[in-house]
């Protein structure tokens, strides 16, 4: 039996944070019901969806940082976060189906279809995983950054996050070459004993990460 694997993606338009990609084969006779594009549903829904879709599919995650995405451009970043998602399954897929547009330099077959995320289920559980494990992250990471309020925007262009941007410039997360973020790193200069605060929150961030692994470990999710 042919392994068809679904792969998408959340976080190619924040200012801020990583670009989180997921691989997923369900199960032939898995029992999750409600499958949709995460955009369409609610936090709650997303989240019970996330739990369902662990205990009936092979999952792969990718996670590309905000300063690899400063370094090689967003959408490289995505196409390296989904290669690594797809490689991170237990077992090699026949084939990947992505939301969007097909993935170059794979060793498998792949096809890219657009509004995947609602039309091919194992699209759909790929797009619940990457915008629940990304969303999980900016949670975790808002205590570090707790004057950017990331824990409510995930690091999109919002009307508020701007405001904060112009008043306060980039934190250490954000994503210096995207315009609304380059455009205020002067504003950096206001922050009081810049070094000192950055190579503090490196260290938190590093810590964080570690949070992040133990928290994959306790679900039962492989990076």
């Amino acid at each position: 039996m042919k392994l068809i694997c679904g792969v998408d993606e959340a976080g190619r338009g924040p200012l801020a944070g990583p670009i989180v990609a997921a691989a997923v084969i369900l199960r032939r006779n898995h029992n999750v019901i409600g499958l949709d594009d995460s955009k369409k549903l609610s936090k709650l829904r997303r989240e019970k969806l996330f739990y369902d879709i662990i205990d009936n599919a092979d999952i792969g995650i990718g996670i590309t940082s905000h300063r690899i995405i400063d370094k090689i451009n967003i959408l490289e970043a995505t196409y390296r976060s989904m290669r690594i998602s797809i490689n991170g399954l237990n077992k090699k897929p026949s084939k990947a189906l992505i939301d969007g547009f097909k993935i170059p330099e794979i060793n498998i077959q792949n096809e890219g279809i657009i509004g995947g995320d609602s039309k091919v289920e194992s699209i759909s559980a790929a797009s619940i995983i990457a915008k629940v494990v990304r969303d999980k992250f900016m949670e975790m990471v808002d205590p570090i950054f707790p004057e950017y309020e990331f824990y409510k925007h995930k690091g999109y262009g919002t009307k508020k996050h701007i405001e904060i941007l112009k008043e306060l410039g980039a934190s250490e997360i954000h994503r210096k070459t995207f315009a609304p973020v380059k455009n205020n790193l002067k504003s950096l200069k206001k922050l009081n004993n810049k070094i000192a605060r950055n190579n503090s929150d490196l260290e938190k961030i590093k810590k964080l990460n570690n949070e992040i692994n133990n928290w994959f470990d306790v679900i039962g999710l492989m990076t």
